[in-house]
């Protein structure tokens, strides 16, 4: 069978779809193996009850049900949800948004699907421009995103500052970043996915500017970060403007099977989004923004990540890296400092094996990771950094990441 340029780069082997086989597997079929790779939520007690007490009101309901499953909701999105969520945001940071900033994608890898292919590839004027990541390692799921056959990303290696006990952080080099006219857009995740690194206020406020100078968006993938799931430790103001995208989701909140993205930009670009779901989606679905309705109407979606969300996962963070540092003890191993999203990043300087040997070796004993070298989408020079640094996940049950930690701990000893 003779496929398209295009169904031969999507069908390839990509990091993305072993990471998404890897999870279903693990969640779905072979429930022994210890899931430490993956990026699914933890399913939290008390933030389940909500969303199933939410459930069990749209049931009774009738009309709402109804509406959720036999209605096509606009391609923009559902409208009142749109505008709850509008009048929440313009709440909490006097942001002064309409309805018509807002639009509801089928979950935050479709949105930025195709606000890459917005800004990147073949311009009308011949040109080709790339998406522009200032900080990597970066997401593993933007890497194949891209519809042409080029490289759609350029990315440039982090500044890194030892931070004493093991403990290491990235942040952006901006003496060699480079903006110029090949470069469509900014894009940066925060908190960041694979490494728990959040981007400084200041390194936001540098990267507003450049983008503005050269009259490209900067897109922030906000997945994880405030104001909900609120999944980040430290402190960090959410900036939006006219040239701002800002990219949020519920899944990350407890809910990565009602598919929901949400992006916040400027009308043109919302327009132009909704023009896109009609034509890939004819709508998003409706459920997420159904079930959420009445929280972000009311708030309650602020005091669930704040009172919820964020404490669980602090308190999972803080155990496993403890547990990571007990167990390998004496080797020069370095955990990026978790300062959100639900992930460790481990370096193993100087190990004698790759990451993806690792990560072999570790599935045979039935755990899995994520390799390290996926995370780096757009950098040109070969690092071997890169193939030394591994995602776990601490999100699972505390026995399963323990048991987990416990069997990475032995096998990377035998790697040193």
């Amino acid at each position: 069978m003779k496929f398209s340029m295009f169904g031969d780069k999507v069908s390839q082997k990509s990091g993305i779809n072993i990471l998404m086989d890897d999870l279903g597997q693990a969640m779905s079929v072979n429930r022994d193996m210890l899931m430490l790779g993956g990026g699914n939520p933890a399913h939290i007690p008390a933030v389940q009850k909500i969303f199933r007490e939410s459930m069990i009101k749209v049931m009774e309901s009738g009309r709402a049900f109804e509406e959720c499953v036999g209605n096509y909701d606009t391609p923009q999105g559902n409208p009142l949800y749109i505008e709850e969520l509008a009048a929440l945001l313009n709440r909490l940071y006097g942001w002064n948004i309409t309805a018509k900033n807002i639009a509801l994608t089928n979950g935050s890898q479709s949105a930025f699907f195709l606000l890459f292919n917005m800004f990147s590839g073949r311009y009308s004027d011949g040109s080709f421009r790339k998406i522009l990541l200032p900080l990597t390692p970066e997401y593993i799921g933007y890497a194949d995103a891209g519809l042409s056959s080029e490289d759609i990303f350029t990315s440039i290696r982090p500044e890194i500052t030892f931070l004493g006990d093991n403990m290491f952080k990235y942040s952006i080099d901006f003496d060699r970043l480079v903006v110029d006219d090949h470069i469509g857009a900014i894009c940066v995740s925060r908190p960041t996915n694979p490494t728990g690194n959040v981007v400084s206020d200041t390194e936001i406020e540098k990267l507003m500017v450049l983008s503005k100078k050269h009259g490209i968006p900067l897109i922030i993938d906000n997945a994880y970060g405030t104001p909900f799931p609120n999944i980040i430790f430290t402190d960090a103001k959410p900036r939006w403007d006219e040239n701002v995208i800002m990219c949020m989701s519920l899944s990350k909140l407890g809910l990565p099977g009602v598919r929901t993205g949400i992006i916040i930009a400027c009308e043109e670009i919302i327009s132009a989004v909704s023009q896109m779901n009609a034509v890939i989606n004819l709508a998003p679905g409706s459920l997420g923004a159904t079930l959420t309705e009445q929280i972000v109407r009311t708030g309650e979606i602020i005091d669930i990540s704040r009172d919820l969300i964020r404490p669980y996962y602090q308190g999972k963070a803080e155990r496993a890296v403890a547990l990571f540092k007990e167990k390998l003890h004496g080797l020069d191993f370095h955990i990026h400092k978790p300062e959100g999203a639900i992930f460790l990043w481990i370096w193993f300087r100087g190990i004698k094996i790759d990451s993806d040997t690792l990560y072999g070796r570790l599935k045979k004993r039935g755990v899995l990771i994520v390799p390290g070298h996926y995370f780096f989408p757009g950098l040109a020079d070969e690092w071997q950094h890169r193939h030394e640094c591994i995602r776990v996940t601490y999100s699972q049950g505390d026995d399963t990441v323990s048991r987990g930690i416990e069997i990475i701990a032995d096998e990377v000893r035998k790697a040193y």
